[in-house]
């Protein structure tokens, strides 16, 4: 059985994404602020990248929290993440 977490620690987060090759990134055009994403280098059009700093004020100012996953049921490597309003999980 896999197990997921939750955290809002910004070094946490940043470690579980740039250790399956991720970078920050959020929708286009979805307005001020933005809709935050992890883009793990597949081509998505709709993202686009964005620097640490503005994901982490984004994340903080819409008081997210970063649920993951670090092992599927099977042992690999989890790449499940998604982004809570925290309290809320």
């Amino acid at each position: 059985m896999s197990k997921s977490v939750e955290t809002t620690d910004h070094k946490e987060i940043r470690n579980w994404i740039e250790e399956r090759g991720g970078h920050p990134a959020r929708v286009k055009d979805s307005g001020e602020g933005g809709i935050l994403r992890v883009d793990f280098g597949e081509p998505e059009e709709s993202l686009e990248p964005i620097e640490w700093d503005d994901f982490f004020d984004i994340f903080d100012k819409n008081e997210l929290c970063f649920l993951y996953q670090d092992e599927t049921a099977s042992g690999k490597t989890s790449r499940f993440n998604k982004f809570v309003s925290r309290g809320k999980s």
